[in-house]
């Protein structure tokens, strides 16, 4: 069987920072890791050939020699992956497809006639998919009623990626998450238990990514690495002798809950092992929100106090951003605002609250009513809420707006990364915090020249960019390179922020002229029936 596995394209979109990888010139941020699992637990005497979207077009000697297509992707992949259904079609060819978006929302993939619907987790549901192909059966659904350990998933298939391409590779050692936010898809996914590989399982992956020659940055892409405390630290234990043996091939970068600030031994032991950075759901500051959402854990401390205790062990704080809770108070925007610049986060993920497929917050809404037909949640930052709020969705848009050109301001992004990386106290005794064995290429040099020749001379940043690099190189030259990587990332939000400001600001408009202006009470005021419009057509 010769397969052709294709990743969908993503819009442009928070994380997809084009004009900072072309400094680097790289195509995309991440690969699909889920795509070359996916070929790993395949019979291996098939053949495969990648495709990833984002990267290049799907040559047509790609589409000539396959016999089936697997694609795979998230929601805010869902155009891409609709019309690739479509174009496979066009060609005679069948199509499987699963992940994320076709698990969540099967009926859609159905509707454009997928052949094949391989949804949950593939190692359950991929080898019902091969029985069936054995079976010559030419179209089917395969669903799991259960999740599987992951201490069975094979090395993924990485040869099939064009490293020159991306800016990291990823790895995952963990799905799940015990928290229980209602916003939330991964724990609909993947369940609430924490279900982790082994730390040779895992450390098997690293090494076959450094056979294939990969030096740089790898992504664990958990959803919250540390989860499972007692198996992260296990893993964390080996990782660290592994990586000083091998010279520090890699940094590494993860999700996880702010709760990580209260264990002094985890994160000792990811700084051992050169993690750099960490991305936190925040959501907001405003306490009631949190509650009302259920994410109680980012109540029991200051949010405020981890964030600084992480940063000064040398972790560089990556954060998401929500506006748009129910029962959330005027000024929203302005205090994630002031929260983010308290807090010296250089990159703060923000977004209007928007119910995705079957999560717990769209069952509620739409037993309330609330949900807008039409408009699923796509979790992409230039998307209108696709629900009735509890205040007038125009004073959360606008407050959005503000906030996120306010956040994305380039004098005050790089003071703000410039505070940030100053507040890191990188200590001796750690062989990680950034340490690694790659060296300085030609196309590090150009990008730096490009940085500073953009930041440093034509720009109103400029008194900003020397002064703050000159500090940096005199009182915490371990962190500059870091900084400097850090600062490149203003080159995407200078465009992206008027990007959202245009798409926000257009959709409000066609929003207003066709919906009322309804708002409802939170709902533990009981509002009456009244108040809670119909689903808007």
């Amino acid at each position: 069987m010769r397969v052709l596995l294709i990743y969908p394209l993503f819009p442009k979109s928070f994380w997809s920072f084009e004009k900072t990888l072309s400094l680097v010139d790289k195509k995309a941020l991440l690969p699909p890791l889920g795509l070359v699992t996916v070929a790993a637990i395949l019979p291996q005497e098939w053949e495969f050939r990648l495709i990833d979207r984002n990267v290049e077009a799907v040559p047509e000697s790609d589409w000539d020699w396959a016999e089936m297509v697997i694609l795979s992707g998230m929601i805010v992949q869902k155009e891409d992956m609709l019309n690739l259904v479509g174009e496979s079609h066009r060609r005679g060819k069948k199509v499987a497809v699963g992940g994320p978006f076709a698990t969540s929302v099967p009926e859609d993939l159905q509707a454009v006639g997928a052949d094949y619907l391989i949804l949950d987790e593939g190692e359950i549901t991929l080898p019902m998919f091969i029985e069936a192909i054995e079976r010559g059966d030419e179209s089917g659904v395969y669903r799991a009623t259960e999740k599987p350990a992951v201490t069975e998933t094979p090395i993924p298939r990485f040869d099939l990626l064009k490293f020159p391409a991306y800016d990291n590779m990823s790895v995952q050692f963990s799905r799940g998450c015990p928290f229980q936010c209602e916003f939330c898809d991964i724990i609909v996914l993947y369940g609430r238990k924490p279900r982790t590989k082994t730390p040779q399982q895992l450390i098997a992956e690293l090494d076959y990514l450094c056979e294939l020659g990969w030096r740089g940055s790898v992504f664990m892409v958990d959803d919250n690495f540390i989860g499972n405390k007692r198996n992260v630290k296990l893993l964390l234990a080996e990782l660290r002798e592994w990586i000083a043996e091998k010279d520090y091939p890699f940094t590494f970068a993860t999700e996880a809950s702010v709760d990580l600030a209260q264990d002094e031994e985890l994160m000792d032991l990811m700084i051992e092992c050169n993690f750099n950075s960490v991305f936190l759901g925040i959501e907001t500051p405003d306490e009631d929100s949190l509650k009302v959402t259920k994410k109680f854990q980012n109540t029991r401390d200051s949010l405020s106090e981890a964030i600084d205790t992480m940063s000064e062990k040398g972790l560089r704080i990556m954060a998401g951003f929500i506006i748009g809770f129910d029962g959330e108070k005027k000024g929203a925007g302005d205090r994630i605002t002031r929260f983010v610049e308290k807090t010296n986060i250089p990159i703060a993920l923000f977004s209007m609250l928007q119910a995705l497929p079957n999560t717990a917050l769209w069952h509620r809404l739409e037993k309330e009513g609330r949900l807008i037909q039409g408009q699923e949640g796509t979790g992409n930052q230039t998307s209108l809420m696709n629900y009735v709020p509890t205040r007038p969705i125009d004073e959360i848009a606008n407050e959005y707006v503000e906030a996120f050109c306010n956040i994305y301001d380039p004098v005050k992004y790089l003071d703000r990364t410039f505070r940030h990386f100053m507040s890191m106290n990188i200590r001796p005794k750690y062989g990680g915090s950034g340490k690694s064995s790659v060296k300085v290429s030609w196309v590090d040099i150009r990008a730096l020249s490009t940085l500073a020749w953009r930041q440093g001379v034509v720009r109103k940043t400029r008194w900003k960019f020397w002064i703050n690099l000159f500090r940096i190189i005199q009182k915490n030259p371990q962190v500059l390179t870091r900084y400097l990587s850090a600062s490149a990332f203003i080159e995407h939000f200078m465009e992206y922020r008027q990007i959202v400001r245009e798409e926000i600001e257009s959709q409000l408009t066609v929003h207003l002229a066709n919906h009322p202006r309804v708002v409802v009470k939170p709902a533990e005021e009981s509002p009456q029936p009244e108040q809670i419009p119909a689903k808007t057509a």
